[in-house]
């Protein structure tokens, strides 16, 4: 496992245990606790102000707990600033921050059932938070439904209570946020789908937590510039093509080369120098007759793949994308993993494993140099066991196939995580909707392979290739295809 790291807090996301520690070490450091409590509320005040200058009553529902005294606080200055106010909820315990802004804040606290719904209501959720790992209660699951059958606009405090903010998803009953206020440090289920979609639009706010506190020891990062930059070639008068690596992509018969060509045309774009689409004899010429700028190579037979695989000049392999046939995937892979070269395997290279992930980790020991880039169903083929384990997050599963491989994970979807077997976890979360289109994975793991194929460290060569694969989605706008998502791979904008 990494290190303890430290970070600005828009980079590093915080389980609710470590935000634990980071409150109890800022007021151990001589941080006023209310005073943290004061300026969280007025964040939730001023957002609520700010998007909703016409709602008519502000419903705060507080909770017994530090979430409610920061509802508190948000309803005793909402008040002040002259809006009709309502608190329903629980008394916090006697003694503590939460019960002194519950004692300054005027007017009557009623119970959670007593609310009724009026046009233009808007919630303010400040029951729970991310510190809740269980279902609510009866009573706030029938609050929760009224406010789903009423429409009613919620400002959730910290996290939608419901929530998970280690996992990401409903623990039960579940609030549905227009906005979320938060502090310090995003949390896991601030990103991980589908509680980016339930907490709406994201406020990350600073209350006074000093940077040095907003630390971890088993860092999850979203995914961001410097965690690969470093990393990525810098232009040289020097270079030929050869140095800047050489990248195979294997392609499946005649019927089905059209992913590999869009995983071949990005691993070019990605920087690499040399691109060589390895095909079966049949299908060459028309591959051929479709790209200018990639090389072709005909395989017939494994004894022709190890006739080529001993050029040391090529630097690595992309396989899966439209392959085909499993069991040919297999032998090939194993001819790939005695190279001691980068791969990458998606799609047919996964499947062609399916409930034997024992194999192919038992192919690259040694130092990481494979990574796979699976959808929700290839992982869950190639791990059902953690596939079904609801106790694990995504990140959880990432991290543990990661181990169990000694690969890079890129575990795709909305919520992208990529994990390395030394535990570092990256969550990418700007990418846009319009990247769910067929091809655009094949795209992805062309564009990695580039980058292994330019000596770029696997984790670094994801992280790198998941962010530029989101940047051409948003180059290429709304209604794209693969074809114009490849068109858009710019290694530039990374650097």
């Amino acid at each position: 496992m990494s290190p303890t790291l430290m970070a600005t807090n828009d980079t590093l996301l915080v389980t609710p245990a470590a935000m634990g520690e980071i409150d109890k070490a800022a007021i151990e450091s001589g941080i006023d606790g209310f005073g943290l409590m004061q300026a969280a509320g007025a964040h939730v005040a001023a957002v609520f102000l700010h998007h909703y200058p016409d709602a008519l009553r502000a419903v705060v529902l507080c909770g017994p707990g530090n979430n409610g005294g920061d509802g508190h606080v948000a309803a005793r200055l909402l008040l002040e600033s002259g809006v009709d106010v309502r608190r329903f909820g629980s008394e916090p315990k006697p003694g503590g921050d939460a019960a002194r802004a519950y004692a300054v804040c005027p007017g009557p606290l009623l119970g959670l059932l007593d609310w009724q719904p009026r046009a233009g209501d808007v919630i303010i959720d400040a029951l729970f938070g991310a510190g809740l790992d269980r279902p609510v209660g009866a009573e706030v699951a029938a609050v929760i439904d009224l406010v789903r059958e009423t429409k009613t606009s919620v400002i959730a405090v910290d996290l939608p209570s419901g929530l998970s903010g280690r996992t990401g998803v409903p623990t039960g009953a579940c609030f549905s946020a227009a906005h979320t206020v938060t502090f310090a440090a995003l949390k896991p289920g601030h990103l991980l789908m589908p509680g980016r979609q339930l907490c709406g639009q994201m406020h990350l706010c600073d209350i006074g937590i000093p940077a040095r506190l907003i630390t971890s020891d088993d860092p999850i990062w979203r995914n961001h510039p410097g965690l690969y930059q470093t990393h990525l070639p810098r232009p040289d008068a020097a270079a030929h093509k050869y140095t800047r690596g050489h990248l195979a992509v294997f392609s499946g018969p005649l019927i089905s080369g059209g992913a590999a060509r869009l995983s071949a045309m990005a691993g070019l774009r990605a920087g690499a120098g040399l691109v060589t689409m390895a095909s079966p004899p049949g299908a060459v010429l028309v591959q051929a007759t479709h790209l200018t700028a990639i090389m072709q190579r005909a395989i017939a037979t494994e004894a022709d793949l190890a006739g080529w695989l001993a050029d040391r000049r090529l630097s690595a392999f992309v396989i899966g994308p439209g392959f085909g046939d499993l069991e040919k995937a297999r032998a090939l892979i194993r001819h790939l993993a005695k190279t001691g070269r980068p791969v990458v395997l998606d799609a047919d290279a996964l499947t062609a494993f399916e409930g034997d992930s024992t194999e192919l980790s038992g192919l690259f020991g040694g130092r990481t140099r494979l990574v796979i880039t699976p959808h929700a169903g290839e992982f869950r083929r190639l791990f059902p066991a953690l596939a079904e384990d609801e106790a694990l997050s995504k990140i959880d599963r990432a991290r543990l196939a990661a181990a169990a491989l000694n690969a890079v994970v890129v575990d795709k979807g909305a919520d992208t995580v990529i994990a390395s077997p030394d535990g570092r976890c990256a969550v990418n979360a700007d990418a846009p909707p319009w990247l769910a289109t067929a091809g655009s994975g094949d795209v992805l793991s062309g564009i990695v392979g580039g980058l292994l194929a330019q000596d770029i460290p696997p984790f670094e060569a994801a992280c790198a290739g998941v962010a530029m694969h989101g940047e051409a989605a948003l180059g290429a706008g709304r209604g794209m295809t693969a074809e114009d998502l490849v068109t858009c791979v710019r290694i530039d904008r990374q650097s």
